[in-house]
Parts: structure tokens; sequence; C-alpha cells
């Protein structure tokens, strides 16, 4: 009976997930000639090419894309073998690493890891922030056990994961209190001439606020765009522009930044995910967090679960 080795079926779902060697090698610390050697040799095992060139770009042949199916399941299936015996009481502190999108407003995710951190049996958290995609292939090979993100996983990423909503809040508009006192009157229409500090292109806000803005026929001149919603508050709160924050964490906004509020909008919803393997959170801690989440932060959110 020949044995699959799963080393080197990791190195060919990383490749799969990343769309490229050179990328593949560097979240798997190894050389190119290594991780393409050893999906050779796993072809070599399997009697299958499972890669074909179009182009500069590695596309899946059909054996695997069936080979990317079971490596799927393989990882999920490991992951929560991992997940169990996490759950059996060793004495030690729960551990929980946390995949944090780097759209997330850091007091929400402050706000959501707090009843994780709080609980009885002490848990120790790390915390990886990066971009979602990354994230989720590292929850898929079960480095992370949760990603914290702003958007449910989209059909187009091939992970098998669950997207678990935490809650939902409408969005505020603040700025340094002198310009917050001109614009006040007037909002929304006059935000078409304020300057204004948005999030990128990659945040789910952005792309609602970008459809909202263009309902009302305005067109702001957009002063600044951030990645870091930390920043973009600093910026804020310096008088560069008005900058838009989820309403469930405006005081918390106005009391640490000395910002005033320029207006509030209820059309535009930011929403909350907690993304896991699991059909059904297990982890204790994310289990406490989901519940917080869902009848503290976001009393009036809905708990919903989807692929």
């Amino acid at each position: 009976m020949e044995w699959l080795n799963y080393h080197h079926l990791l190195y060919f779902w990383t490749v799969a997930r990343e769309g490229s060697v050179v990328r593949a090698a560097e979240r798997l610390h190894l050389t190119q000639p290594t991780v393409s050697g050893q999906i050779k040799v796993l072809e070599d095992a399997l009697g299958e090419r499972l890669f074909e060139r179009s182009g500069r770009r590695l596309v899946l042949t059909e054996a695997g894309r069936l080979a990317l199916t079971y490596a799927d399941e393989i990882f999920a299936l490991g992951r929560e073998l991992v997940d169990a015996l996490h759950d059996r009481p060793t004495g030690r502190p729960l551990r929980l690493t946390v995949g944090v999108a780097d759209v997330m407003p850091k007091m929400i995710v402050q706000r959501l890891l707090t009843p994780a951190i709080s609980l009885s049996e002490g848990v120790q958290i790390t915390c990886r922030e990066d971009k979602p995609g990354r994230l989720l292939a590292a929850l898929a090979v079960h480095e992370i056990d949760v990603v914290l993100a702003d958007a449910p996983v989209s059909p187009e990423v091939r992970v098998k994961a669950f997207s678990h909503l935490l809650g939902e809040c409408g969005v505020t508009f603040f700025a340094a209190p002198a310009l917050a006192k001109q614009l006040r009157r007037g909002f929304p229409a006059n935000l078409g001439q304020a300057p204004l500090l948005l999030p990128t292109a990659e945040s789910a806000l952005r792309r609602s606020l970008d459809q909202w803005l263009s309902g009302l026929e305005l067109r702001p001149r957009v002063a600044g765009e951030f990645d870091d919603s930390a920043l973009m508050t600093v910026f804020g709160q310096e008088g560069a522009g008005v900058f838009p924050a989820p309403s469930v964490i405006e005081g918390d906004v106005r009391r640490l930044y000395g910002v005033a509020v320029v207006g509030r909008i209820d059309a535009v919803r930011e929403r909350f995910y907690a993304i896991s393997v699991e059909k059904r959170l297990k982890h204790p801690a994310v289990v406490a967090l989901s519940d917080r989440a869902r009848q503290g932060l976001f009393a009036n959110g809905h708990a919903a679960t989807g692929a």
C-alpha cells in the first residue's frame, strides 16, 4: 500500500492557494526549488500532473482540482482533531491564535477579544494582522484558530470556511471639533465639499460608502486612504478631514480622540464576522467572544452563520 506524504500535499495545497511557487515558498519558509521538487515527487507518486503553465501562471489540471478538493477536506479534519485535543483539560492556559484582517477597526477588535481574555480558565491570545486572503490560507492549514473580518468569505476563495456574523451597526462620521461644527448642519450633502479620509478599496466599508455617496450624487475630495483605521483616525483627530467609524464605538472614538460627530447614517451597515473552518464554533474563547458580541456589543445584530 502506498502512503501519501502529507508534507508534499501541504506544499501542493499552499501553491494552489497562493497561486505561485514564489509566494508559497515565502509562506512555507522554503526555497522555490525545494517546493517545486516536492510537488514533482507528489505528482510522480500520484501518477498525475497537478499543474500546467498558462503563460506565467500555474493552473490546476483536472487532477489538480480533484486533489485540491481532497486536500481541503484533509486539512479541515486535521484542524478538527487539533481543536478536539485543545478542548481537553490540560492544566495549561487555553491558547487562541486570532487572525485580524488589516481593515478591522482596532477598537472593535479589542472589544471583541476582551470576553475571550476574561474567561475564568485563562486564555493566552496571539493576534496576527494581515490581508484576509493570507489569513484564510493560514486558517486552512491550522496556523490560526479564527479570523476576524469585515466581510464573509468570498465564493471565489477556495477555502472551506464558515462566516459567523457577530453583529452589525451603522456608521458615524467624525472630524476635529472645528471642522465638525462647520459641516454638521448640512450633513450629508456638504460631504461633497469636505475633505474625506476613507478606508482603501479592499475594505467592505469603502465599497458601501462609495455606493452610498454615488447614490446621493456626491463626489467628495478624498484627502487620504488608509488600510489602518487607527491611522485614519489620528489624521482625522489632527483636522485632516472627515472620517467614518462604526457607530457602536462612537462614544469611545469621541472620548479617546477628542473628535466630534458630524453625522450618522444607517443606510450603510458595517458587519463583522468570525471565520472558522467549523460550521459550529467550538473553541471556548471564540464561543465567548461570539456570544458577548451578539448579546452586548451588537445587541441588535443578527446571529447567522453561512458558508
